[in-house]
C-alpha cells in the first residue's frame, strides 16, 4: 500500500500542495481528478522522486517510498528522439540502477515489445509512430524497470475516444498484473471507464474522494465529484 501522509510543497510563496493524505492499496488505480494548476503533477513528481517536498511523509508497505520503487510516463511521454523503440527500453536497463548488460537488456525489450505489439516497430525512431505507438513504449519503457508503482500525468491528453477507450484497458490491465497505478488527469470519460478511487483536487488540496463505483451509485453523497464530473461533460 501506498500512503501519502501530510504532503505539503510550496515554490516560494505560494502553496501547490497543502496537507495531502491519503492511501492507495496495492495494484489498485488513485486518480487525482482536477483542473490544470490543482497541483495534481507536482503531487505525482513528488511521488515519483522527481521533486522535493517540504513536508510530509511517502511509505511504501511500511517502508519509506524509494525513488527506484516508481516509475512515471509523461504528458508528452518524454522518449528519447535520438534513438529507436528497442534502444529507449535497452538504455535505462543498461544506464539505470539496474546495469543489465546490453544481451539481456535487449532480450527483455523484445519480449516486452512483443506482448505489448510494437515489436516490428523495433528499430523505428519515435517520430516514426503514432501518437498512441508512442504512449505504448513510454509504458513499456518504465514497466521494464519493475517498478511497484507507475504515475501517469495526464495520459489521454490530446488523444480521440477510441485511443482513450485503448488506455483504459492498458490501465486496467496493469493494474490487474499488480502495479499500483497513480494518475492525474481532469478527464472525466477515463475516469469514468475506471474502477479507481477518486481523488478530487482544488487549490492543492484533496477536497473529496470516493471509489468510481461508489460515486456512479450515490452520486449525490459526493457533491464536489459530482460538480466537477458534470460541469466537464458540459464543456
Amino acid at each position: 500500500m501506498l500512503q501519502i501522509k501530510n504532503l505539503s510543497k510550496k515554490f516560494v510563496s505560494k502553496t501547490i500542495l497543502h496537507d495531502i493524505s491519503c492511501e492507495i492499496p496495492t495494484g489498485t488505480i488513485g486518480v487525482f481528478l482536477g483542473s490544470s494548476g490543482t497541483g495534481k503533477s507536482t503531487l505525482l513528481r513528488i511521488i515519483a522522486g522527481l521533486q522535493d517536498r517540504d513536508t510530509g511523509t511517502l511509505l511504501l508497505n511500511d517502508n519509506p517510498l524509494q525513488s527506484s520503487d516508481v516509475g512515471m510516463v509523461f504528458q508528452h511521454f518524454n522518449l528519447f528522439e535520438n534513438l529507436t523503440v528497442l534502444g529507449n527500453i535497452t538504455f535505462g536497463l543498461c544506464k539505470g540502477r539496474t546495469r543489465m548488460p546490453l544481451a539481456q537488456a535487449q532480450t527483455v525489450a523484445y519480449d516486452l515489445l512483443e506482448r505489448y505489439g510494437l515489436k516490428e516497430f523495433a528499430t523505428k525512431f519515435p517520430d516514426e509512430l503514432s501518437g498512441g505507438q508512442k504512449q505504448r513504449l513510454a509504458i513499456l519503457r518504465t514497466i521494464a524497470q519493475k517498478p511497484a508503482i507507475i504515475c501517469f500525468d495526464e495520459p489521454t491528453s490530446a488523444l480521440d475516444p477510441l485511443l482513450k477507450q485503448y488506455v483504459a484497458r492498458a490501465l486496467m490491465d496493469l493494474s490487474r498484473l499488480g502495479y499500483t497505478i497513480i494518475i492525474a488527469t481532469h478527464d472525466i470519460q477515463l475516469v469514468e471507464q475506471l474502477p479507481c478511487t477518486i481523488f478530487l483536487m482544488h487549490a492543492g488540496a484533496i477536497i473529496q474522494s470516493t471509489s468510481s463505483i461508489e460515486f456512479m451509485k450515490h452520486p449525490d453523497n459526493f457533491p464536489e465529484i459530482k460538480k466537477f464530473m458534470y460541469h466537464q461533460s458540459e464543456m
